[in-house]
């Protein structure tokens, strides 16, 4: 039976621990057997992944060595902003007399999929992987946030980088899906497909649940979007901002490209609370699939996450990894199983006390065998 986290916070011996978790950070937590369970699964220990960092790197410390940054994210998301925006220009400005039904088809399949881009290379730029200097990644969040309708680059920054600090932590990580959705939503189909499909606005209003103050850039993110929204309506249409918005709500929400949202930390397995997706998504996303390696090391750009798995390979083989982003919707609503409410929690003394009790064994410790 695996040792706990004293409730106080203080070592229960002179010395700190070997982490019972050690060597692949897989917890002892069950997941619920039924189906009628309307709360998360609780956890006494600390997020794994600090710790895992940690194993990989003394046994791999050529790691490091992947660190940086990667500026073709940038010319990306340029690209990827003025696909969208010469769309929007057509749709609202020339091809005035399309159907509504294949207006919406467009939005899905070319600006859904694009949109649903926007958020990964969002993602890079939050974590400061674009360029050295915060202030141009930062900039590179507002450019791909233009043809968005709605301010999120900087807000997501902001929320994102909390929910790398304090994975799991009630009341902490803004990830978390609130009460209300986990009683309203609980484990009906037809109320998770409609909850898939409005994922985007839940995602809002988790931050505003928060109730925190606005910060300087999530301000200026606010005053930049209504300055291009206004562009777009001046020297486009109004269609072309609404095709805009719709494409965003269908990027966001049921869509292969924004299943990583599911994907990532809803609880498929015993013991694991992230998930990493290895399929042919990850090759136009770039790479946003490969999630436990980016937890354990947010250091890395895109390009060369991949390394990182095959160099740690026996840390990273035996945890379960989803194949199929469209699997993981259709599992994720018809599983009676699985619903808001599958996600692991802990509390923060639980999560601080885990970290100062619990060390990461020495390199002298067993090597890492796949006993999960």
């Amino acid at each position: 039976m695996s040792q706990r986290p004293s409730a106080s916070g203080t070592p229960a011996g002179s010395a700190l621990r070997d982490d019972p978790r050690h060597p692949l950070y897989l917890g002892k937590w069950k997941r619920p057997t039924k189906p009628d369970l309307q709360e998360f699964i609780h956890d006494d220990f600390d997020e794994p992944h600090r710790k895992r960092q940690k194993a990989i790197l003394a046994k791999h410390p050529e790691v490091r060595q992947l660190y940086g940054n990667e500026p073709l994210t940038a010319v990306i998301g340029a690209a990827a902003a003025l696909v969208q925006l010469v769309a929007a220009y057509y749709i609202g400005c020339v091809w005035t007399g399309l159907h509504w039904s294949v207006v919406v088809a467009i939005a899905y399949f070319l600006g859904g999929t694009v949109s649903a881009l926007y958020g990964v290379i969002i993602h890079e730029a939050g974590h400061n992987l674009v360029f050295k200097w915060p202030f141009l990644n930062r900039l590179t969040g507002l450019l791909v946030n233009s043809p968005m309708v709605v301010p999120i680059s900087q807000s997501f920054r902001r929320y994102h980088l909390e929910h790398h600090q304090f994975q799991g932590v009630e009341g902490k990580d803004p990830d978390l899906p609130l009460d209300s959705e986990i009683h309203l939503i609980h484990n009906n189909p037809l109320l998770k497909t409609l909850w898939v499909f409005c994922y985007s606005v839940m995602y809002v209003v988790r931050g505003m649940a928060m109730n925190k103050r606005p910060q300087r850039w999530e301000i200026i993110n606010l005053l930049f979007i209504v300055c291009v929204d206004t562009l777009i309506v001046r020297y486009m249409s109004l269609r072309s901002l609404a095709y805009l918005g719709v494409s965003v709500f269908f990027g966001y929400g049921m869509h292969p490209g924004a299943a990583h949202f599911i994907q990532e930390h809803y609880v498929f397995r015993d013991g694991q609370e992230t998930y990493s997706y290895y399929g042919s998504g990850n090759i136009f996303y770039l790479n946003i699939g490969l999630h436990n390696e980016h937890h354990d090391f947010p250091q890395i750009p895109w390009t060369r996450i991949w390394k990182l798995r095959r160099i740690a390979t026996e840390f990273y083989d035996p945890l379960y990894a989803h194949t199929s982003w469209i699997w993981v919707i259709v599992n994720f609503i018809a599983s009676p199983m699985l619903g808001p409410q599958s996600r692991l929690v802990r509390l923060y003394k639980a999560h601080t006390s885990g970290r100062r009790e619990y060390r990461v064994p020495p390199i002298e410790s067993p090597a890492v065998e796949a006993t999960h």
